[in-house]
């Protein structure tokens, strides 16, 4: 926490209902995206990004509204569907001046898939966090550096609805209003504190970083699936898991509105045999589920004809390391490195205002500690680096985690 941020703190703000220059118009066809190109190439400075997603209610994560200003051009609202294939020159304006996002984790990669490029970016989450700030969504940091509230309240909408409502416009265009300013007050604190050159490092990390590799058995993060105890129940679990993904991904909708999870443990639980037995559940006695009654039951005989051996286990696979509290009994030394070297990392933190978790992945120091490495700067940084630590990060925390793995030999 910063001087400047503190849980009493209620700054002065001026409520930002709408865009100053007006709700621009949702830009559809292949010559209005071109128009739109020409203005951006023609503006000046950073560009403010943003996306709108139907997560929720699509299966899809793709952007199905892009918002986009420029000082000199103004904002557009691009819907990206019906001409994906036009959109040639709006990327091509985009690529080379620095993008401004909110949280570039979650746009980025719809960007992406439209085939717009990033060369310089600039995201004004991942600033907060290295300020040190508590509150680092949106709203929170447009009234602390700028004195304007912005309401939230469609963010979780369906935006592949058509038409959009105005007001959902409204919402959309306010997003990136005022990112440019933020942006430009939120690099002035970071140059004062001397932490412009950590950002500049995380944001290139960023844009270089592969994406997460795909999660192993998605399945059992099905709500509830601690209530059911055999792996015959399990696999019914698993088996109408996958059914359901694949439909909903055959017909663009969110898995949870194809078949809610209450309604995979209850059919795994009492494991029906007939049509007539499985509609009699709650939930798949509606219409919607009495369409695709027989898929459903399918999935549930294939689990019920499972050979024991082809089961799955009740734990769940470790994937990667254990968790900390057990390794006094799996490696006795790792528990005792970590013991010292995650609260030297946490003290390193809190003495620069940064969260332990930005200043070093927990999972990186969790390698380090149960890998081990010798109780020197030099080699802790070489760890560091193997692990992608960058540069800010290793000289921060190189000499204090040398210390204490000293200390643990010792």
């Amino acid at each position: 926490m910063t001087e400047t941020d503190t849980p009493d703190e209620a700054p002065a703000t001026t409520p930002l209902l709408a865009p100053a220059d007006g709700v621009p118009d949702v830009l559809v066809e292949p010559a209005e995206f071109a128009d739109a190109a020409g203005r951006l190439a023609a503006g000046s400075g950073p560009i403010a990004l943003d996306t709108e997603r139907a997560s929720g209610f699509r299966y899809s994560q793709r952007a199905y509204l892009v918002q986009i200003r420029r000082n000199g051009s103004g904002t557009f609202l691009i819907d990206p569907i019906s001409h994906p294939d036009a959109l040639t020159s709006v990327i091509d304006a985009l690529d080379g001046p620095q993008w401004v996002l909110h949280a570039a984790d979650q746009d980025l990669p719809c960007l992406r898939e439209l085939g717009m490029r990033c060369q310089d970016l600039y995201d004004t989450e991942l600033a907060g966090r290295l300020l040190g700030l508590n509150r680092v969504n949106l709203a929170a940091m447009t009234a602390h550096f700028l004195g304007y509230e912005l309401r939230k309240g469609h963010g979780a909408a369906d935006w592949s609805k058509r038409p959009l409502p105005d007001d959902w416009l409204n919402y959309a265009a306010l997003d990136v209003e005022m990112l440019v300013e933020l942006r430009d007050a939120m690099d002035a604190r970071l140059r004062a504190e001397g932490k412009d050159g950590w950002a500049a490092q995380e944001f290139a990390y960023i844009l270089q970083r592969p994406p997460n590799p795909p999660r192993v058995d998605r399945w059992r993060r099905t709500s509830n699936i601690h209530s059911l105890k055999s792996p015959r129940q399990l696999a019914a679990v698993r088996e109408l898991w996958e059914s359901r993904e694949e439909l909903a991904r055959q017909r663009d909708v969110a898995p949870g509105r194809v078949l809610p999870d209450s309604a995979i443990i209850d059919a795994a639980a009492t494991d029906p045999t007939t049509i007539d037995e499985l509609t009699a559940l709650k939930v798949f006695g509606g219409p919607r589920q009495r369409r695709h009654a027989k898929r459903w039951l399918a999935a549930l005989h294939r689990a019920r004809e499972l050979p024991d051996s082809d089961l799955p286990r009740r734990s769940a696979p470790t994937i990667g390391l254990p968790p900390v509290n057990r390794w006094d009994q799996r490696n006795p030394e790792a528990a005792a490195r970590a013991a010292a070297v995650r609260p030297a990392v946490a003290e390193v933190a809190e003495s620069v205002s940064v969260p332990a978790e930005n200043l070093l992945a927990p999972e990186l120091v969790r390698q380090l500690c149960w890998n081990g490495v010798a109780a020197d700067p030099d080699a802790v940084d070489e760890a560091l680096a193997a692990g992608h630590a960058r540069p800010w990060q290793r000289e921060l925390t190189r000499e204090a985690i040398a210390v204490a793995l000293g200390q643990v030999e010792g």
